[in-house]
């Protein structure tokens, strides 16, 4: 039996999507691609990968504060 994971799924059309070539695109093209993102996010955040992103993010925020002052 084989499963797929949902968020490596959408990883992978995000990938595809976002390498096309990048010839113009119509509105609705870019409006899905954003929401493959976004979807990607929303399944990608609750994750322990997704938990340790946003402390990555999170450290390099505090740090380009810190350093700003």
């Amino acid at each position: 039996m084989l499963t797929i994971n949902g968020g490596v799924l959408l990883a992978v059309v995000a990938r595809l999507r976002l390498c096309h070539s990048t010839e113009a695109r119509s509105r609705n093209d870019e409006k899905l691609t954003v929401i493959i993102v976004l979807a990607l996010g929303v399944v990608i955040a609750p994750t322990p990968v997704g938990e340790g992103i946003l402390n990555i993010l999170g450290q390099l925020a505090t740090g380009i504060t810190d350093s700003t002052r």
